[in-house]
């Protein structure tokens, strides 16, 4: 069972953003990375035996003597803004069926991230792991397909090491529309990008053009297989949402444009978001306000969830902590964590305002919302103690 640790709201300082730009209807503008600090190094704060006792109780991100924060990359017209909320503590509140109450927040830090140098409006914004510690790989595309690729040093004050930067096949040529990317789970140089307006998927090997994959009607969302049975690599499987359906193409077919498979969805609705669980799973939801969950081995329905939101779904990411719980994001303001299986929810909490952004870490249940006022809401989650217990 989830339970949540804390709610925090921090608000965008006016001086680095007064006025955000107004994006697509996904909210893919907003990543979020937890860094935990520590003055002292962990052999001199704990002796060995106390180290063994406190990790069966705890989660190793908890055994820190300073602290620690999360870092928001948020995209707002041609640039990516980050800033450093304080995460310290543990204070929570709850209100009337099960909503969270937020405390407020400081920003330790706000600056704006140079290395996007986009002549149009940014559309996604996506965080992936890198090579060795205190890496990560910050990927931007704008409204025209423009993509780029940074590694970070979060470590380090200069957070700069190398990137590359990848033109639209098409130049650029045409209207403008939103474009999301997705790493490989697998493959760090792998990376796909969507442009709805054009109906393509790309992939890129790095800098490199592999192939294109051409949807019959427009991208919404699309997210790698983390595990599928019909393959025996991880990796090579793409799940996209396109209109009412939910396609499955394989990077290494090229019968049928690389297509496998497809599965209809609401009749007359649209499919706002699809994520994979790194079991199999994968989850959809659109404007029927329902969460489907599919099994990869025969592509049948293994539950729906109805009703689980107000109104149209358009953020969905399972928890890393519990996968059978996952987290929805309403077109609105509210972000509801539930069991999938039950279909009960757990809790949820509300922004101030509509939101522009949603991400969880990727490891880590620390969910984040940033609203069209300016705020930045971030929930952290555990595994409840006493449910491991019993």
């Amino acid at each position: 069972m989830l339970a949540p640790r804390s709610l925090r709201k921090a608000s965008v300082p006016p001086s680095l953003l007064s006025d955000p730009s107004p994006g697509s209807l996904q909210p893919t503008r907003l990543a979020i990375q937890v860094r935990v600090h520590s003055t002292l190094p962990l052999s001199k704060t704990l002796n060995p035996r106390a180290l063994r006792l406190r990790l069966v109780r705890f989660p190793i991100s908890q055994v820190n003597a300073a602290g620690s924060s999360c870092s928001a990359y948020l995209a707002s017209g041609c640039r990516v803004y980050k800033i450093e909320i304080a995460m310290e503590g543990e204070m929570l509140s709850k209100g009337k069926e099960s909503l969270l109450i937020p405390i407020n927040a400081e920003v330790i830090t706000s600056s704006v991230v140079d290395r996007c140098p986009h002549r149009s409006e940014i559309q996604s914004v996506v965080l992936a792991e890198g090579e060795g510690d205190g890496c990560l790989i910050l990927g931007t595309v704008d409204s025209y397909g423009h993509l780029i690729v940074s590694r970070l040093d979060t470590v380090a004050d200069d957070i700069d090491r190398a990137s590359y930067s990848v033109p639209p096949r098409d130049c650029g040529v045409g209207e403008g529309s939103w474009a999301g990317l997705c790493f490989s789970p697998m493959h760090q140089s792998t990376v796909a990008v969507a442009r709805e307006l054009c109906k393509c998927i790309d992939i890129y090997d790095q800098d490199i053009h592999v192939r294109s994959l051409r949807t019959l009607w427009y991208p919404s969302s699309f997210s790698f297989g983390h595990c599928m049975p019909q393959v025996n690599e991880s990796g090579s499987m793409l799940a996209i949402a396109e209109g009412s359906q939910l396609s499955i193409w394989d990077l290494r077919v090229s019968n049928n444009g690389g297509c496998v498979h497809r599965i209809s969805g609401p009749i007359g609705g649209i499919i706002y978001s699809v994520c994979s669980s790194p079991s199999g799973p994968i989850a959809v939801g659109g404007t029927d306000r329902t969460v489907t969950i599919y099994d990869p081995r025969r592509w049948s329905a293994l539950s729906r969830w109805v009703g689980c939101s107000k109104y149209e779904i358009t953020g969905l990411s399972f928890s890393s902590v519990d996968e059978s719980f996952i987290y929805v994001q309403g077109v609105d303001y509210e972000i509801t964590c539930g069991l999938w299986k039950g279909n009960e929810r757990a809790f949820s909490f509300r922004g101030d305002s509509n939101w522009l952004g949603f991400s969880k870490c990727a490891n880590t249940d620390v969910v984040a919302g940033w609203c069209e006022s300016g705020s930045v809401f971030v929930a952290d989650v555990r595994q409840d103690c006493l449910s491991v217990i019993g």
